[in-house]
């Protein structure tokens, strides 16, 4: 980075630890999309049953008497998962955003055309 101005390798460091925090971010927000699948899809199955149920505590299954509870239960961590991937949803596009400013600044400041930008990605692409 020698013979680069201050500022420009400034906006550099800056875009390296913007394109991290995306690649972090959207990691856990697809974590917590399968997550969240998970959890809907047991809310379905235990919608569905008519044995016993039970539930797992650690390392061990415990037997639920109150099946209505669980599911519940289970409805309100669906519904705050929905509430953090909302939020990861937009944490990741404001770093998009800062993450495309940077890159055509740093492509202006180094004579370049800009750069192709990362296609956005979709849920659907995440569907099982």
């Amino acid at each position: 980075m020698n013979g680069m101005s201050p500022q420009l390798q400034n906006q550099i460091t800056q875009y390296q630890q913007v394109q991290q925090q995306l690649q972090n971010t959207t990691a856990q927000k697809m974590q917590m999309q399968t997550q969240l699948r998970e959890m809907q899809r047991t809310v379905e199955e235990l919608g569905k049953a008519t044995g016993d149920v039970y539930k797992n505590v650690g390392s061990l299954l415990i037997k639920v008497d109150d099946k209505a509870s669980l599911t519940a239960d289970l409805e309100e961590s669906i519904e705050t998962m929905e509430i953090r991937v909302k939020g990861l949803e937009r944490q990741e596009t404001s770093l998009r955003e800062k993450y495309e400013v940077l890159q055509d600044t740093i492509n202006r400041a180094m004579g370049n055309a800009p750069a192709p930008r990362p296609a956005p990605q979709s849920d659907d692409e995440e569907e099982d």
